[in-house]
């Protein structure tokens, strides 16, 4: 439980340390009625809300048998996606948002077991919606990398 604990401080203390570094954020242009730093701060807040909760609370987490447990092939996984989730952030711009979704989403699909033409298809499919939705509905603009010359 102690080990709990002091992994709550030092994550509170990061989230505190990363709210100060966000608080001034000022963009030059925003598309947001709220500002660009709205987000950020409220995830911190939320984090910093379950941190202390795992600070005071007065019992341990005890884990049960019906819990998954953190064997090699867990944290293959869990690892992999990770990977996955930065090869997505290098490449969003350069590829721009609905290639880099497919590109990293039909490994993912595959990662958690989904066969390949379901995962190509929906992949594909929820890319180019999800492209849709933000660019032309939300009016939030997303890179198109090299798909650039579709835009008319």
């Amino acid at each position: 439980m102690l080990l709990q604990r002091i992994f709550a401080a030092v994550l509170l203390l990061a989230c505190v340390a990363l709210s100060i570094m966000a608080w001034p954020y000022q963009a030059a242009f925003s598309y947001e009625p709220v500002g660009p730093r709205a987000f950020p701060l409220l995830m911190l807040g939320l984090m910093m809300l379950g941190l202390l909760y795992m600070l005071i609370r007065p019992t341990a987490i005890v884990h049960t048998e019906e819990d998954p447990r953190l064997d090699r092939p867990t944290l293959i996984k869990i690892g992999l996606c990770t990977v996955l989730l930065l090869v997505f952030a290098g490449l969003f711009e350069p590829l721009g948002f609905i290639l880099s979704s497919i590109l990293i989403g039909i490994p993912m699909a595959r990662l958690y077991g989904g066969r390949w033409m379901p995962s190509v298809v929906i992949v594909t499919l929820m890319s180019v919606g999800l492209y849709l939705l933000f660019d032309k509905a939300m009016d939030v603009p997303l890179p198109l990398g090299l798909l650039d010359v579709l835009e008319d």
